[in-house]
């Protein structure tokens, strides 16, 4: 009989839909109780991979925490789910809302994994915030984090171990290829692949870029911003007032598939986040992962990921001139840019090969399989 997982995550976030389709491909049955409708056909002919809308299919997308007790309507649907699923695990993902859910349900063995403003931003709304970030923590079996500084931070509220499950990527999808490019052979590009939030500090990498351009008038410099997001419009309107529009192209939304082809059409990938919020850093490890230099600002996530001065560049948060200046320092030095993308590359196959990370978490499943035969 195929192991039992009901995962308790948001069916749209590309974070569940990689862990259950690789943990579908490795034989296990996967249910998906998501509280948000389902927006693709993403896991369509996976019969291992089955999904679950809470009760009323109210969507909870986009809704501050205090608005979600509406988390609590669905417990009542939760509980004949399990019922009629019978998982082996229940793993929740996301510590205060789809964790509440799970330390509600009463269901062991119990995993709940953290993702970030779960850990950093809940907590100090309020002492109640704080005390249900607790509560939902000390009824969990086992925690997993999937970096070491958000178990850090994760450890304030708990005495238990928290296991590290790194989210990494698959290097035979991310990795150096040749693939057309977005401007004129021969430009300079830089850019961004990250949802078009204030979070993401994108306004700081258009002001660098403005800085470079009015700095170096002779070079043929051009930068790319991929994703969609609230702050688009906003976004545009910056570069039209810094008269650099015509050397910035905005790729809106894209395919999931398309990211690696997007990542190989830059030069230098920019991360600048201005939140700790930023629990981990995917994008950039996948750039990394295609041998490109990065330049990421000082939160805790990208110093994790990024070894500063071998693989890229970290500068203050919110210092367009600090990004600047190491972007310069890329483009005039293309060795550097180089010696940068290989190390990263090198620092992705040992640390964060998905294959590796997709094992660590089996073994912790069979662990906590185990633990209750005991």
């Amino acid at each position: 009989m195929p192991i039992k997982i009901l995962f308790l995550s948001d069916i749209n976030s590309a974070h569940t839909q990689k862990w259950a389709l690789a943990l579908a491909d490795k034989g296990y049955l996967i249910r998906i109780f998501s509280l948000n409708k389902n927006k693709s056909d993403w896991f369509k002919g996976i019969p291992n991979i089955e999904y679950t809308i809470g009760e009323r299919g109210f969507d909870v997308a986009g809704k501050k925490e205090l608005g979600k007790l509406e988390y609590l309507k669905a417990l009542p649907e939760l509980k004949r789910v399990i019922k009629s699923f019978q998982p082996d695990i229940l793993h929740a993902h996301y510590a205060t809302s789809y964790g509440l859910l799970g330390a509600l349900s009463g269901f062991h063995p119990f995993v709940l994994s953290v993702w970030g403003s779960d850990v950093y931003e809940f907590p100090q709304t309020s002492f109640l915030h704080k005390s249900l970030l607790k509560r939902n923590l000390r009824k969990a079996d086992y925690i997993l984090s999937t970096s070491n500084i958000m178990a850090i931070e994760t450890a304030k509220y708990t005495d238990k171990k928290i296991h590290i499950t790194p989210f990494g990527v698959d290097l035979n999808v991310f990795k150096p290829m040749a693939v057309k490019h977005p401007f004129n052979e021969g430009d300079i590009v830089i850019g961004t692949i990250k949802a078009l939030e204030l979070k993401y500090g994108i306004n700081y990498l258009i002001e660098s870029f403005e800085i470079l351009c009015k700095k170096h008038p002779e070079l043929p410099l051009k930068l790319l911003i991929v994703g969609k997001g609230s702050q688009e419009t906003t976004l545009r309107k910056l570069c039209k007032e810094k008269g650099i529009e015509d050397n910035v192209k905005f790729t809106g939304w894209i395919k999931p598939e398309e990211v690696p082809l997007y990542h190989n059409m830059l030069d230098i990938f920019v991360a600048l986040s201005v939140t700790d919020s930023e629990s981990f850093g995917v994008a950039v490890i996948e750039a990394s992962a295609c041998s490109k230099p990065v330049v990421v600002s000082n939160v805790s996530g990208f110093e994790e990921v990024v070894e500063n001065g071998i693989t890229g560049i970290i500068v203050p948060r919110r210092d367009s001139v600090a990004a600047a200046n190491a972007i310069e320092k890329i483009v005039l030095d293309k060795k550097l840019g180089t010696s940068f993308g290989e190390a990263g590359r090198k620092r992705v196959e040992k640390l964060y090969n998905w294959t590796s990370n997709l094992d660590d978490i089996m073994a912790i499943y069979n662990v906590v399989l185990q633990s209750q035969k005991l």
